[in-house]
């Protein structure tokens, strides 16, 4: 049984939560020379009760998405690689200005050298449009976003120690007319280091320095900054019913500019996977970290946790429970924002290569500025389909 997806919206999206009953739904490929290739497709009919997420003169929409995915790999015992590229096509029949298609290219490689020398790397590309938070409300917010990203690690995987240094570069430009989000555009340059410690066979400590560039092309944007952050924790996977790790710790936020207030705070990034049976399972995924400003803000202090709970009733039935909560905190103005969504979905799949899956999503933003406080109702019908 494939795992329910509900909406992913631009104003209610975290990272995926892991897949606990992937091995039978997995999509089947076609062999083409030494490459796997494998297409999907989701089909899907909604409405959006409030698209812009605006505070009053709400606008509704039904919308008709579309959203082929297309995965070519290859591989050997040492080295795999994967290209993939997909397009979301968004149809807002009652406004064409929000009728948007986003597009993703990404090209991803592992490759292990010896037992004790491995290396991950990936480039991507990703051409987005988003409906909602924009900096207008007439105007989809339109950027790009160019990454670059690597990790190496040194140890054998049973050994007691292990290292990774890595980094990751990312390119964000915007597209909209005249000088629209231009204050927005930067380049961000990421290295960290992790030490892992073996405390058992399936658990290791980790503590990560890492250091971010933030380089704004903009210069009245005053945002150009760096952050530091120190976190430690673990890793475990403790057979079939849980696995998931912690890191815990501080980030430091210095701005070039000092007419940009500098801050400390707590950090934290977790993930978690319990399975008390082998067709159900509850993920909690939380975060707090500095995020990027927006609206005029230098920065913005983020709390976020997404919990979920996937079920499944029989072989053709599931469902997914999903909870999100985030607290933003916008340095420089006074904003502060607190959002929660909830959603519910039942996935029937008819056959090993269809799932249909209803689900309804609730957005609710309470924020100190009366304009930026919204609801937001998404009642969604998809149909996802593979070879």
């Amino acid at each position: 049984m494939r795992k329910i997806t509900l909406p992913c919206l631009s104003l209610l999206c975290l990272a995926a939560t892991q897949s606990w009953a992937q091995s039978e739904r997995e999509p089947r490929y076609i062999q083409l020379g030494g490459f796997e290739f494998t297409p999907t497709l989701v089909v899907r009919e909604s409405y959006d009760d409030n698209y812009r997420g605006l505070s009053d003169n709400e606008q509704a929409s039904w919308v008709t998405g579309i959203n082929p995915t297309f995965v070519l790999g290859t591989g050997n015992r040492n080295s795999e690689y994967e290209l993939e590229y997909s397009f979301n096509s968004d149809i807002f029949h009652s406004d064409s200005e929000a009728s948007n298609t986003d597009h993703h290219l990404r090209l991803r490689s592992a490759m292990e050298f010896t037992s004790r020398h491995r290396l991950t790397w990936g480039l991507a590309y990703h051409r987005v449009e988003e409906t909602a938070d924009t900096e207008i409300n007439t105007e989809n917010d339109k950027y790009s976003t160019a990454v670059a990203q690597a990790a190496y690690r040194f140890g054998a995987r049973t050994a007691r120690n292990q290292l990774e240094f890595g980094t990751h570069y990312e390119q964000r430009r915007y597209h909209n007319s005249g000088n629209i989000n231009a204050s927005e555009e930067r380049n961000s340059l990421m290295f960290n280091s992790v030490w892992f410690h073996r405390l058992g066979s399936k658990t290791r400590s980790l503590i990560e320095i890492r250091h971010t560039d933030h380089d704004y092309k903009l210069s009245s944007a005053l945002r150009d900054s760096t952050n530091v952050a120190l976190l430690g924790g673990a890793t475990w996977d403790a057979g079939a019913k849980t696995s998931g790790m912690f890191k815990l710790g501080a980030e430091r936020k210095d701005f070039d500019s000092d007419q940009r207030e500098d801050s400390t705070s707590p950090m934290w990034e977790i993930g978690v996977t319990y399975k008390p049976r082998s067709y159900s399972a509850f993920t909690l995924n939380s975060r707090r970290a500095f995020d990027e400003g927006d609206n005029g803000a230098s920065t913005i202090n983020d709390w976020t946790t997404l919990a979920t709970w996937d079920h499944e009733w029989t072989s053709r039935v599931s469902t997914e429970l999903l909870y999100r909560f985030s607290d933003r905190e916008y340095k420089g103005i006074n904003r502060d924002d607190e959002r929660s969504g909830y959603g519910a979905g039942v996935t029937w799949s008819p056959d090993r290569w269809a799932d249909v899956t209803l689900s309804y999503l609730r957005t609710e933003n309470d924020s100190s500025l009366s304009s930026r406080t919204f609801d937001r109702n998404v009642y969604l019908l998809s149909f996802d389909l593979s070879l």
